[in-house]
């Protein structure tokens, strides 16, 4: 569900939604995903002093609790 959140909310913020791509790790309640997106897309997804990628790892946290787990986004 954590991974389909990403990918959904990533793929409204680009111009190319077709390179969006989220990989999962699951180990125990730690998740760790990794959001890679086309070279040029990537200040979108960061955005200005790393507003986007701060509001975007708050919501994953707030999706992450509901599940009962712990989450780190990385993007790159």
């Amino acid at each position: 569900m954590l991974k389909d959140f990403v990918e959904y909310i990533a793929k409204g913020l680009v111009d190319e939604p077709e390179q969006v791509q989220v990989t999962e790790q699951r180990h125990g309640e730690r998740v760790n995903l990794h959001l890679q997106v086309a070279s040029g897309d990537m200040g979108k997804v960061i955005g200005k002093n790393g507003r986007i990628a701060h509001a975007l790892r708050n919501l994953i946290k707030v999706a992450a609790m509901q599940e009962g787990v712990r989450v780190n986004l990385e993007i790159g």
